[in-house]
């Protein structure tokens, strides 16, 4: 199976960039049990596609995820779109812990693009997050490309 790509996952870090506060520096930490970019996002796609879709979606996204980052394969969409499982991991690496973050985050916005497209996407992302920097956004699919320098 096909990893998330490159461009995808620099996106979803610097999405995850902007949700960590400027003084936290342990946002990484495998003890935050809460995963704050889906948990902002789901009001917004939860009012698109229901709570069915939102959990569709995310439950798409944990088994793409899964198939990258082993334990992602525990982690599952609650009833009210809420995750459950990161607490079990709490002896992974900051970094293991980060990357999964990461990937699942991916998966979610490329399985999202498929879905809506990338100027929806893109637009409830923005929402959510209206200080995130798509200035030199390349996400390779010929709506937002790197700057020539």
């Amino acid at each position: 199976m096909s990893q998330a790509s490159p461009q995808m996952r620099r996106f979803a870090r610097r999405i995850m960039a902007n949700e960590t506060p400027l003084g936290d520096k342990s946002s990484d930490v495998a003890g935050q049990a809460t995963f704050q970019v889906i948990d902002d996002l789901r009001p917004q796609l939860v009012n698109l596609m229901g709570m069915g879709g939102f959990r569709g979606l995310v439950s798409r996204a944990l088994a793409l995820g899964g198939a990258e980052v082993r334990w992602l394969r525990a982690v599952h969409v609650k009833s009210d779109g809420t995750l459950t499982g990161f607490e079990e991991h709490g002896s992974l690496a900051p970094g293991q812990f980060a990357e999964g973050k990461v990937v699942l985050l991916a998966r979610l916005l490329e399985t999202l693009i498929a879905l809506i497209g990338i100027g929806l996407t893109l637009r409830l992302v923005l929402d959510t997050c209206p200080k995130l920097s798509l200035e030199d956004l390349n996400l390779g699919n010929g709506e937002a490309h790197e700057e020539e320098k």
